[in-house]
């Protein structure tokens, strides 16, 4: 698996594939995962956060494919994930 952990801004070039949490004012997260996707989000074009008011990326990972990249949103999803990234983002804090 070849991932990076970042933090902070995403690669300005977006090269690679992300998997990120965003989490809106009220705390709501969501997770996904894509290599163009984020921005649609940031500007509301997307159903799932157009609600979610003042984004931000609170947690990504780079891959260098989609599909290790999906793989780990679908990780972010479950129980284990939800507890790994509570603990990451908190200790980033």
């Amino acid at each position: 698996e070849s991932r990076s952990v970042e933090r902070g801004a995403l690669a300005k070039n977006m090269d690679g594939y992300y998997a990120y949490i965003l989490e809106d004012d009220q705390g709501k997260k969501y997770k996904g995962c894509t290599n163009r996707r984020l921005q649609e989000h940031k500007r509301g074009k997307t159903i799932t956060t157009s609600k979610m008011k003042n984004l931000k990326i609170v947690y990504f990972e780079r891959f260098e494919t989609f599909e290790e990249a999906r793989k780990r949103e679908v990780y972010f999803k479950t129980a284990a994930g939800r507890k790994f990234l509570k603990r990451a983002i908190s200790s980033a804090g």
